[in-house]
């Protein structure tokens, strides 16, 4: 699970046509720390960041979603549909700079959970669409369209 977020990681980073102009800093890693341990999600100077249309509308669709549905479908079906959404947030993003990098620090355990939606007899599927619930909250409440 760790080399698939690592992979996700670095596949973000590149289609999401970020400024390499800048050397990236690299974070030592352990094996009981996760990059996303060491990401802090913040406002821009008490404000909130803002986004590209296509990544709030994506985001948007998500919450839209995640609202919608029944407890009583499948989790899995829900996992596919968000990925979706994910995959638009993507593919589109134009994104560069601190915001870019805020917007990581909310997307990257977004789509962890969204994973754990998707895996068959997941007995914690439950806790990853309420903690799913949570990112989202908090991604409104640090970005904003621009």
């Amino acid at each position: 699970m760790k080399l698939q977020f690592y992979i996700l990681f670095i596949l973000i980073f590149i289609s999401c046509k970020p400024n390499f102009e800048k050397k990236l800093e690299t974070v030592p890693t352990q094996k009981d720390i996760s990059l996303i341990d060491t990401l802090q999600l913040k406002l821009n100077h008490n404000k909130k960041w803002t986004v590209n249309p296509e990544t709030h509308q994506g985001i948007r669709n998500i919450d839209s979603i995640i609202k919608k549905f029944k407890h009583n479908t499948a989790y899995k079906d829900l996992g596919e549909k968000l990925s979706q959404q994910t995959n638009y947030i993507i593919t589109n993003c134009t994104m560069t700079g601190d915001a870019h990098n805020q917007l990581h620090v909310i997307l990257l355990p977004i789509l962890d959970e969204i994973d754990n939606l998707k895996i068959d007899n997941n007995p914690n599927k439950e806790q990853a669409f309420k903690r799913l619930q949570n990112l989202i909250s908090k991604y409104f409440s640090h970005f904003e369209l621009e």
